[in-house]
Parts: C-alpha cells; structure tokens; sequence
C-alpha cells in the first residue's frame, strides 16, 4: 500500500466538494511562498500549466495535487495535510476559494523511517 504524501482534513474535503460544485473539476499547486505563503492553491484545470518539473504527490477527493520539484526537496520528508480555515472575504491569494471566505492551508507531519523507506523504493507517483 502506498503512503500517502499529500491527505486532506475533513474542512478540506468538503471546501473541494463546494468548489468542484461550483465550478467543476479543480486541481491543486502548493506554491512557492511567492505571495501567498506556500499555500495550497486550488485552481481550475489549464489555470497552470504542469510541466516536466512538477510531481504528482496524490489526490485530495478527485482533484490532483501538483508541486514543484525543487520545492519537494524541502517537503519530501512530510506529509502535507491540507485543511480549510476561515479567512477575510476577498482575501489576497490565487485559489478559488478567496471568496468563500476560507482558505486552503498545509500543515505536516514527518514520515517515519519506514514510511521514508517505502517512499524512496516507490519514486514518483505517476500523473493521474
């Protein structure tokens, strides 16, 4: 069984439901920390392009999530947990959900020695 690298909290999960209501498929990119302080942006599909130096670290519900391959050098010991938390209306940031006056945050846990393993022996996790 596959460790999962990136999971979502209950809050999330139905903040993407809402979304994926709204506006239909939706996918995820953890930013850089540019603006927007590393967040998990949700975007619509074609909002970003993914390219040959962004990973796939899994799915939260049916919407992917993407990062950059820089950027997982510094996260590829944790687990990302993304949650939904109360934010201003017409917060500034890039995500759908600026205007349902919440946003998408990660949070982490580091893996086990033996989660670590298993994830070195698997390597990157194939584009859905």
């Amino acid at each position: 069984m596959s460790i999962e690298r990136v999971t979502a909290t209950p809050a999330a999960l139905a903040l993407i439901e809402r979304l994926q209501r709204q506006h239909g498929p939706v996918m995820f990119y953890q930013s850089g920390g540019c603006c927007d302080n590393s967040a998990p942006n949700c975007l619509l599909p074609g909002e970003l392009m993914i390219g040959p130096a962004d990973i796939y670290l899994g799915s939260l519900g049916s919407a992917p999530f993407y990062m950059s391959r820089s950027q997982y050098e510094y996260w590829k010991h944790t687990q990302l947990i993304v949650d939904a938390i109360a934010a201003p209306l017409g917060s500034d940031n890039f995500s759908l959900e600026g205007p349902e006056g919440q946003a998408f945050l990660s949070r982490s846990r580091l893996f086990s020695d033996a989660e670590s393993a298993q994830i070195e022996a698997e390597g990157e996790l194939p584009r859905p």
